[in-house]
């Protein structure tokens, strides 16, 4: 099993998508292990976005992630990290395809509704910065072999 961070970003809480996006992992088939909602701080911000740092967008990231409120979910399954990214879709939501979270609510490139870690990694790495051990949950919901049973 393969875990992931998603970060449903600021503007996406401010125009009340936060259930829908959670909702199309949950309805994927990918098993939600953590959910936390808090402010990114500045601090905490520049070590997830280390790897941008000196770019000439890493302050307008900055400043973006720690506008407001975000909600952070751990999800785990086969091939998550990949799943994932799909169902995210590319970074400009007015030419990510529909279908995709981006595609269907997404309108410019510099507010991109979700953030998907894009290796195992940066998944390993990232949900490290925002969840102690102790709050990511393993528990089994047998529905889930009807989704992921080859």
């Amino acid at each position: 099993m393969e875990r992931t961070l998603v970060i449903v970003k600021p503007d996406a809480v401010q125009r009340g998508l936060v259930g829908q996006i959670l909702a199309r992992f949950e309805v994927k088939g990918l098993n939600i292990i953590a959910v936390k909602m808090m402010k990114i701080s500045k601090e905490l911000a520049e070590k997830h976005y280390q790897e941008h740092k000196g770019k000439d967008f890493y302050q307008g990231l900055l400043d973006y992630i720690t506008c407001g409120p975000v909600l952070l979910i751990v999800l785990e399954g086969p091939a998550a990290i990949d799943i994932v990214r799909r169902m995210i879709g590319p970074t400009d939501g007015s030419t990510a395809p529909a279908g995709t979270i981006r595609g269907d609510f997404g309108t410019t490139i510099r507010y991109n509704l979700v953030h998907g870690s894009d290796s195992a990694e940066s998944a390993e790495r990232e949900i490290s910065l925002f969840f102690n051990s102790n709050e990511l949950l393993n528990y089994d919901r047998t529905i889930l072999q009807w989704c992921w049973q080859r």
